[in-house]
């Protein structure tokens, strides 16, 4: 007896209890069992979800988050990336035409050459210069101007010579404050006294200001 309870399996012990289980469940009415069979595809629908569907459903909506920041991101640094370069670009200009101007700049060692050129632009239009006279230089952000108080008397055309010549020379020289009158003593002469402005470019420090001369102390 002792060995027949050994020799039975764990299958041979569940089926008698499952055949009672259906036996049960064969007595119950149609309805009964609709609702036991709707209860367990319910019972395993939230297993199912609870246990896998979950899970899932937060990481694909973390997944989602996370996709839909670095898309935003993204477009941020694309937009970024576009400002900037259009700014290099700007700047890319504005150094050039920052260079080309400083080139129109003479420095130091050109002023006095570029002032004979004034000079001998007045002279070569036959204009008789009774002032020439470089004033005290006035310093500005990246240069200096070096105002010139010019005197001269002749005809009209040789003014206009004057004018002409100055402005095709290579470096920048403006004329203002310019005063014409008839000359009393000489018909058809007239006195012109005008201002002429030159600029010296001033190179800057290594911190980026204009280099400026110590005062002896």
């Amino acid at each position: 007896m002792a060995q027949e309870k050994k020799n039975k399996t764990p299958t041979s012990l569940i089926r008698p209890k499952t055949a009672v289980f259906f036996d049960s469940v064969g007595k119950l009415s149609r309805r009964q069992r609709l609702f036991i069979c709707l209860g367990t595809l319910a019972l395993i629908g939230g297993v199912y979800y609870y246990f896998l569907f979950m899970p899932k459903q937060i990481q694909l909506q973390e997944a989602t988050q996370t996709l839909e920041a670095k898309t935003n991101r993204l477009i941020i640094v694309k937009r970024q990336a576009r400002t900037l370069k259009e700014w290099e670009e700007k700047m890319a200009r504005v150094e050039e035409a920052f260079y080309i101007a400083t080139r129109a700049l003479p420095d130091k060692k050109e002023v006095p050459s570029l002032l004979k050129s004034v000079s001998n632009a007045g002279s070569r239009a036959g204009l008789n210069i009774l002032l020439f006279q470089p004033g005290a230089p006035v310093t500005r952000d990246f240069y200096k101007e070096i105002p010139l108080s010019m005197k001269m008397e002749g005809r009209y055309l040789q003014i206009a010579d004057f004018f002409f010549q100055v402005s095709r020379l290579n470096r920048i020289v403006n004329i203002k404050n310019i005063v014409l009158r008839r000359n009393k003593s000489a018909s058809g002469v007239i006195d012109m006294t005008c201002n002429a402005v030159t600029y010296m470019f001033v190179e800057a420090d290594q911190d980026g200001n204009p280099d400026k001369k110590k005062k002896k102390s």
